[in-house]
């Protein structure tokens, strides 16, 4: 991922780190060494970059942005990260700790709802639907989304998407008080359902049903209801940046852009590859599985039918005030952002760049 690398292969070692404080891992040495070079175009600019989650299939544009020097073709020295989830890649770039960091759209949302929230914004939306699902087993007799109802949800610490299951229930005349939560760590996610603890959980589709198959769960065993299936508009990742950052410095924010829209494409041309050049960046992880993860991330969740009309990275007006209207279902808004508060497509390349061919 980086090229002084060490540092997402040996994740462990950041993430245990990660309680003394964001600014440990995202000194903004990068901001201050870009103040006082020389006038020379041809010094990289600095950009510290932190991912949500340690290195995954999800990752491969921003591995391939690095390990296929598309960042050093934009004069890019990129060092990349790990925070521990979306909450905490937002603190990092509200503090500036961070310059740009991968995070969940709809978590940013609930950030800037605050008033006092610091003007943090998306720049490009990597997963244009959001992966939130529920996956449960057909064996505990659920079938159907209806049919959890009576039944056991069980609910992951941090877990994001049972915080648009209100609005998803609703929309499918599903009595909340019908569906009994049950609060969960992650580790024990799959494993729980798997044991038949509990008869489904939320998260995300290409993580949960994936692992749920490598536990030797038979895959027509496990009923999987992606949100986007049953109404909702929610987005996913999105790339998000620290305000001072983008006003110092526009055209990196542009060729930083620029190299991960070139590294998306490249992993939906060729996942196999793409896989291949993850694999360099992980420690223990299964080809087979990152693989299978890619190639549901790109059909369900990056290459949507609305990335193939209008390109990478943007959003939709009306379908962002959507998504605002199931957010609220489940939090208070103090104030109700516009899709501009959120979101800024000034640094996005041209639409006929952000297609696939």
């Amino acid at each position: 991922m980086p090229r002084n690398a060490t540092n997402i292969s040996r994740r462990h070692v950041l993430l245990s780190l990660s309680a003394l404080g964001s600014v440990a891992f995202c000194a903004s040495s990068g901001q201050a060494a870009d103040d006082n070079k020389a006038a020379d175009d041809k010094t990289p600019t600095n950009i510290q970059f932190a991912l949500d989650r340690a290195v995954d299939a999800i990752a491969a544009p921003f591995v391939l942005a690095d390990a296929r020097g598309l960042y050093r073709a934009e004069n890019l020295n990129v060092t990349t990260t790990v925070a521990a989830g979306s909450k905490e890649a937002i603190a990092r770039i509200a503090s500036g700790a961070c310059d740009m960091a991968l995070a969940d759209l709809n978590a940013l949302i609930r950030y800037r709802g605050d008033s006092d929230a610091a003007t943090v914004k998306a720049v490009f939306v990597l997963l244009n639907v959001a992966p939130y699902a529920i996956v449960a087993r057909k064996s505990r007799g659920v079938i159907s989304l209806g049919s959890l109802e009576g039944k056991v949800l069980g609910v992951a610490d941090r877990d994001l998407a049972i915080r648009l299951w209100p609005a998803l229930a609703k929309r499918n005349n599903i009595k909340l008080a019908a569906v009994k939560l049950e609060r969960i760590s992650a580790a024990v996610r799959e494993p729980m359902l798997s044991a038949g603890q509990v008869d489904a959980v939320t998260g995300f589709s290409y993580l949960s049903a994936v692992n749920l198959r490598d536990r030797g769960v038979p895959a027509d065993d496990l009923a999987v209801f992606r949100f986007a299936e049953f109404g909702s508009a929610a987005y996913g990742l999105a790339l998000i940046v620290n305000p001072k950052f983008a006003a110092a410095r526009p055209e990196a924010v542009k060729a930083f852009i620029r190299a991960v829209t070139a590294g998306t494409q490249l992993a939906i041309q060729d996942p196999a590859k793409a896989i291949t050049d993850v694999m360099t960046q992980m420690e223990n992880g299964s080809r087979d599985l990152e693989l299978t993860r890619l190639h549901i991330a790109i059909t369900d969740n990056i290459l949507t039918d609305d990335v193939r009309r209008d390109g990478l990275g943007g959003v939709d007006a009306a379908r962002f005030e959507a998504s605002l209207n199931e957010i609220a279902e489940d939090f208070t808004f103090k104030k109700r952002p516009s899709a501009a508060d959120i979101f800024d497509d000034s640094f996005l390349p041209g639409s006929v760049g952000r297609k696939m061919n």
